[in-house]
């Protein structure tokens, strides 16, 4: 099964990698799903897989009775959003009542949620977790009732060490530490690096609880040039840390929140090179890591880490459970310190919930689930961003993310999308302004769209919505 699945990704990047080169044009028909499993040897099931793929991507149509010819989408350009250039200054604005405000739209019915970045109910497992709770109180000295060990769940660290090989990691039960969410991890991380009045860097745009924590810390917050593409500029960083007092960095090396920007490899190993130079902690939130839409999954910076200064950071929240806060850290040399910050914090985690998840990774479920949610995620990803550019004004430009949950959108300097926001409410469609995202004075003509919902006609009506009112604007 695996390698039936392995073929027609395989296959489908090969015939997008033939059109994005110009060898397939505009107009061109494929061979039929005959003559391919004929030249090929692939069976029928393979081919229409990788058709009805790449067809998802929206390189390819199907025209009736005729075949799949080279779409006309496969050879539109998308303007992609600029760099960021914040000042590299410790001035802080604040956000927090707009903040507040999209948080506060989880209580509302009947909205379109493309402001909050979690997966829709309807792309859970949701009978199968109910079952592996059953089981879960079952096996459960008290029924899980009992607190656990500080480290955590024995199962699920077995499991997030075993699972740690898809990403080039080699950890073991030991090395994990396991919280109540990833925001709880880097919570830990930064209570135990850090003190108030000191500075940390981070990419920019960044995502809004990263900078809320910062500042209930009393931490000033540095942001770095960040492309939207290849993540933050390795030479800010550079500088940066060669000029100034810097306590931690925290960065989403893949599938950044929000821009859904992945770091290269070799700008994964610099900046673990970088951090071991300066001895500056690196804090990875690596939560969409598993949510990629190639063939394989990306490496992380904790993958080069020979040195145990990176404390790499995940949940299950954004791919299994986002209720039930089964989170981890693999903390490098600060093990000791991270577990004596956890105790004064936490002391222990929900026992039953991580159980469950320990099962899942266990049981071969998760890898299953994924294999799933990637696909569904990435035809939205595609579908989200043809619809964007079909509706918003002319000029938009859109990210192309490859995994996680968010499109980063920036429209006209005119359009302020905090005022945007309270006008795409009076529509019942809720969107993260690009304000909320830095704490200083940028990115308001922009916006972080989700695409975790499933996708529908009354979904492609909100976005052609959205762009409607923008070209009002």
């Amino acid at each position: 099964m695996k390698n039936a699945n392995y073929l027609y990704l395989q296959f489908a990047d090969r015939i997008e990698k033939q059109i994005k080169s110009g060898l397939l044009n505009v107009g061109d028909k494929l061979p039929s799903i005959r003559e391919v499993c004929a030249e090929t040897g692939y069976s029928m099931s393979t081919v229409s897989k990788a058709y009805y793929e790449i067809e998802s991507r929206s390189l390819i149509e199907s025209r009736p009775q005729s075949g799949y010819y080279v779409s006309n989408i496969s050879a539109r350009t998308i303007p992609e959003p600029s760099a960021s250039t914040p000042i590299l200054t410790l001035e802080n604005i604040e956000r927090e009542d707009l903040v507040d405000l999209v948080y506060d739209d989880m209580r509302k019915k009947d909205l379109t949620m493309l402001s909050l970045g979690f997966p829709s109910n309807e792309l859970l497992p949701i009978a199968k977790l109910n079952k592996g709770m059953v089981q879960a109180m079952r096996q459960l000295p008290n029924s899980g009732t009992s607190y656990e060990e500080i480290q955590g769940n024995s199962n699920l660290r077995k499991e997030i060490a075993r699972w740690s090989f898809t990403w080039g990691g080699s950890l073991t039960e030991d090395d994990i530490i396991t919280t109540p969410g990833c925001i709880s991890a880097i919570s830990d991380c930064l209570l135990t690096l850090t003190k108030p009045g000191d500075t940390i860097i981070t990419e920019s745009p960044v995502y809004f609880g990263i900078l809320q924590l910062a500042r209930s810390l009393g931490l000033y917050v540095m942001e770095l040039p960040t492309n939207m593409t290849t993540g933050i500029e390795l030479e800010a960083v550079k500088k940066t840390l060669a000029s100034n007092k810097v306590k931690a960095c925290v960065l989403m090396s893949n599938f950044s929140n929000p821009s859904g920007s992945m770091m290269p490899n070799e700008h994964k190993k610099e900046i673990v090179r970088l951090m071991e130079f300066y001895n500056v902690p690196l804090i990875e939130d690596d939560i969409h890591g598993d949510l990629y839409f190639g063939t394989s999954r990306p490496t992380n910076c904790k993958t080069y880490d020979e040195s145990g200064i990176v404390l790499c950071c995940s949940s299950v929240s954004k791919s299994l459970a986002p209720g039930y806060r089964a989170g981890w850290v693999s903390p490098g040399k600060f093990k000791k310190e991270i577990l004596r910050t956890k105790l004064y914090h936490t002391i222990s985690n929900t026992t039953i919930t991580h159980e469950v998840v320990g099962d899942f990774l266990k049981n071969g479920r998760y890898e299953n689930h994924l294999r799933k949610i990637r696909q569904i995620l990435n035809r939205n990803c595609t579908n989200y961003i043809n619809t964007v550019l079909e509706s918003f004004p002319a000029g938009t430009k859109v990210s192309q993310p490859q995994g996680g949950f968010f499109l980063w959108v920036e429209m006209d300097k005119k359009i302020d999308t905090a005022a945007f926001y309270h006008l795409a409410l009076k529509h019942n469609i809720s969107i993260a302004p690009g304000r909320i995202f830095s704490l200083q004075d940028q990115f308001s003509n922009c916006m972080r769209l989700s695409f975790g919902l499933p996708w529908s006609n009354e979904l492609r009506t909100a976005i052609q919505t959205l762009g409607r009112l923008a070209k009002q604007l």
